[in-house]
C-alpha cells in the first residue's frame, strides 16, 4: 500500500508526473511477483473527487501476466486523459486512478478457489464515503466458519463464502457502527454538510479493528482503506505473516517484504521498520499515522518457511539465514558421502536453492581444509612431508558443477498421462562429462522437498543419466510433515511425502493399527473446544527416527530403472532454529501450531485423510 502525504501537484512538480505513486506501486508489485502468480489487483482511493464522480477505482486480472495487464489497462485510460497537461484541480477531482491511497495485491490461492471474484482487493460499497471499504490481505483463517456464523447472526447476508468476504463484511459492520457513533456524537451540534465532514474526520479505525480482530484465528496481514481516506494494515499477534513499512514526509508505504521497499524508494534497510506483531499501522484522513497495539504481541511464531522458501533472498537477514541453513547440513552430508569429498560433485536445483548452496559449500570448504591440515600434520609427524606433497594437498578443491539447466521451451501442460510424465522427465537438461561413471557421489541441494513429485518424475531420472554411484538430494528445510492453514497452500495430509513415508513404514512393520487409533483419537479431540485439543498426528511420526523416514522417502521417490543409489538428507529442527533464530514458527515440521485453530485443523485433516475426504474442511 502507498499513502501520499502531499497534494498530487507536489509529485507532478517534483517528479514530473501525477502518476508517480502508480509507477511506484507497479514496481512494488513486480518485485513481489514471487508471492503470487495466479492473479493481481489494484485499488485507488481519491480523496478530492466531487459528488457525481467516482472516488474508488479498482482493476483486477487473472493469470501470470496480470500485473502487466492491469497497468496497461490503467495506462490506456490515463493516456486518454492526457494527464501531463491536466490542471491540479482536474487531476485531484476527476481523473481516474489518480488518488492519495493505492493498494496492490498478488494472489496466491490457499483455498483452491479461483476466478476473478476471488482476486483482491475486495470492495464494500456504500453511498457514504466513510462506509466504503477496500480490503486485501496475506492471510488464511482457521475459524472462518465461526466468524461467518457470527456475522450471519447479526442479520448480514454475505454473497460469497470465503475468508476474505467474511472479514470484509465483519470489518464493514464495525465500520458502520463507528459511523453511527460519530453521527450520534455530532448530530446535535453540527448541520449537514459539516456533520458529514466531522464524521469523516474523526473515524476511529483503531476502535474498528479492536472490535473485529480478536475473533480471528489465523496468520494474517489485513490491509484496508475507506472511501473517506483512512488506511490500515494489521498483523497477527504471533507475527506469522510478514509486514514492513516506511514513512517520510511524502509517502507511507507498507509491503510484505523489506527489500522491495528499499529498492523501489531507494532507502536504507534501517529506515524500513517491521510492523510489530499484533499491531496496526493506521493512517487518518489527513495523512497522519500511528502504530497501535490492537491484539497484543504473543509468543514469536514468525513463519520460518517464509524465510526458507517464500521471501526474496535479497533481504540481508534472509540471505544470511539461507547460507546458514546450508552450513548446518554439512555433518549429515559428510555422512551421506562416507566423508569422500574427493569423489563428490556438488550442485543445486532450482535457482532458489543457490544461497543455501553457497552456505553448504562454505561449510564443506572448512571440512576440506580440516582434512588438508590433518594430512599435512600426519605427514610431518612421519617425516614424509616435502614440497610436492604440500602442493598436492593444497591443490585439492571441492568439485562444484552446474549439473542441470531448465529447458523453459518445454510445456508439459499440453500433454496428458504418460506423455506428460515423459515430458516432465526432460524439463531439465544435464551437463554431461562432469561425473566419473559409477564412482562419484552427486550431491544436489534443494530449498525444500514437500511432495516429491518433481524429484520422482524428473530430477532423479535426469541425474541418473550422468551415471553417478550415488545421488544425494539435500533439503535446506526439515521434513514437511504437517499441513498449514495460515497462508501457504499445504493443507492436506497426503500432499506430504514425509507423511506418506511414515504410513508406509507402519505398514512395513505390520503396525497399521496405529492409523486406526490416531483416527479415533482425532475424532475425540474434535469434540473438544479448539483450545483444549492436542495434535494426535504426532503419534505417527514418534515411531520413527528422522533418518528412517528420510530413507523411506528415498525408496519411494526412486524411479524404476534408476541405477544409482539414492539418499536424502533433510535439515534438522535444531539446525533450522540455529540458522533462523528469530523466526520460531516451525509447525510445518514440528506440529506445534501457533493457534488453537491450527491444532483443530490438523486433527480434522487426519480424519479427512482416513475417511477419504481430503478436500473437506
Amino acid at each position: 500500500m502507498i499513502r501520499l502525504r502531499k497534494p498530487l501537484e507536489y509529485y507532478h512538480q517534483k517528479y514530473g508526473s501525477y502518476s508517480w505513486a502508480l509507477h511506484k506501486l507497479y514496481l512494488l508489485m513486480e518485485k513481489q511477483h514471487n508471492r503470487g502468480q495466479e492473479g493481481a489487483g489494484l485499488g485507488v482511493v481519491k480523496l478530492h473527487a466531487v459528488p457525481g464522480y467516482e472516488y474508488i477505482f479498482r482493476e483486477r486480472a487473472l493469470g501470470p501476466n496480470a500485473i502487466s495487464e492491469i497497468f496497461t489497462n490503467i495506462g490506456e485510460k490515463l493516456e486518454k486523459e492526457n494527464i501531463n497537461s491536466l490542471s491540479p484541480e482536474v487531476a485531484e477531482s476527476y481523473t481516474p486512478f489518480l488518488g492519495e491511497i493505492y493498494m496492490g495485491h498478488l494472489r496466491y490461492s490457499t483455498t483452491g478457489k479461483s476466478g476473478i471474484s476471488y482476486v483482491h482487493p475486495f470492495l464494500r460499497r456504500n453511498n457514504w464515503r466513510s462506509r466504503n471499504l477496500l480490503m486485501c490481505g496475506n492471510f488464511n483463517m482457521t475459524n472462518v466458519d465461526d466468524i461467518f456464523k457470527d456475522i450471519v447472526g447479526t442479520g448480514q447476508h454475505p454473497r460469497f463464502f470465503s475468508d476474505t468476504i467474511v472479514l470484509l463484511e465483519q470489518i464493514g459492520a464495525e465500520l458502520d457502527k463507528e459511523n453511527h457513533r460519530q453521527y450520534r456524537k455530532f448530530r446535535d451540534v453540527l448541520p449537514n454538510p459539516a456533520l458529514n465532514e466531522a464524521i469523516e474526520s474523526n473515524m476511529d479505525m483503531e476502535a474498528v479493528l479492536k472490535a473485529s480482530a480478536p475473533t480471528w484465528d489465523g496468520g494474517f496481514v489485513i490491509c484496508g482503506a475507506t472511501g473517506s481516506g483512512e488506511m490500515f494494515a494489521l498483523r497477527d499477534s504471533g507475527g506469522i505473516r510478514p509486514a514492513y513499512y516506511y514513512c517520510d514526509d511524502e509517502v507511507i508505504v507498507v509491503a510484505s517484504e523489506r527489500p522491495v521497499i528499499q529498492t523501489v524508494f531507494n532507502v536504507r534497510r534501517i529506515q524500513v521498520d517491521e510492523l510489530k506483531p499484533g499491531s496496526a499501522i493506521i493512517v487518518d484522513r489527513a495523512g497522519n499515522f500511528k502504530v497501535s497495539d490492537i491484539l497484543g504481541e504473543k509468543k514469536n511464531e514468525k513463519c520460518s518457511f517464509e524465510r526458507i522458501y517464500f521471501s526474496r533472498g535479497s533481504d540481508a537477514d534472509i540471505y544470511r539465514e539461507r547460507k546458514e541453513l546450508g552450513r548446518q547440513l554439512v555433518p549429515d552430508i559428510m555422512k551421506a558421502i562416507d566423508n569422500d569429498l574427493e569423489n563428490s560433485v556438488f550442485s543445486f536445483i532450482p535457482n532458489t536453492a543457490e544461497v543455501a548452496f553457497i552456505g553448504m559449500m562454505d561449510g564443506l570448504e572448512k571440512e576440506l581444509n580440516r582434512e588438508k591440515t590433518d594430512k599435512i600434520l600426519e605427514l610431518s609427524a612421519s617425516g614424509l612431508l616435502d614440497s610436492d606433497k604440500i602442493k598436492e594437498i593444497i591443490s585439492q578443491k571441492l568439485r562444484i558443477e552446474k549439473v542441470a539447466i531448465k529447458d523453459i521451451k518445454l510445456r508439459t501442460f499440453i500433454a496428458e498421462g504418460s506423455s506428460r510424465n515423459d515430458l516432465a522427465a526432460h524439463v531439465y537438461d544435464v551437463t554431461y562429462g562432469i561425473i566419473n561413471n559409477d564412482k562419484d557421489n552427486l550431491v544436489v541441494i534443494d530449498d525444500s522437498i514437500v511432495r516429491g513429485t518433481t524429484l520422482k518424475q524428473s530430477i532423479l531420472s535426469m541425474l541418473d543419466r550422468l551415471h553417478p554411484k550415488r545421488i544425494v538430494i539435500v533439503s535446506s528445510s526439515p521434513q514437511v510433515r504437517y499441513p498449514d492453514w495460515y497462508g501457504i497452500d499445504m493443507s492436506r495430509m497426503t500432499e506430504f511425502i514425509a507423511f506418506r513415508a511414515a504410513v508406509e513404514l507402519l505398514k512395513d512393520r505390520g503396525e497399521e493399527k496405529l492409523l486406526d487409533d490416531v483416527y479415533h483419537a482425532c475424532r475425540k479431540q474434535l469434540i473438544l473446544p479448539p483450545e483444549e485439543q492436542i495434535n494426535e498426528v504426532k503419534r505417527i511420526y514418534a515411531q520413527f527416527t528422522d533418518e528412517e523416514i528420510s530413507d523411506k522417502i528415498a525408496q519411494m521417490l526412486k524411479p524404476e530403472g534408476t541405477k544409482a543409489e539414492v539418499k536424502l538428507v533433510y535439515q534438522t529442527l535444531d539446525g533450522l532454529h540455529r540458522a533462523i533464530p528469530n523466526h520460531c514458527g516451525d509447525w510445518y515440521f514440528s506440529g506445534d501450531y501457533p493457534t488453537p485453530g491450527g491444532v483443530r485443523m490438523v486433527n480434522r485433516a487426519y480424519v479427512n485423510f482416513y475417511e477419504g475426504n481430503p478436500m473437506k474442511r
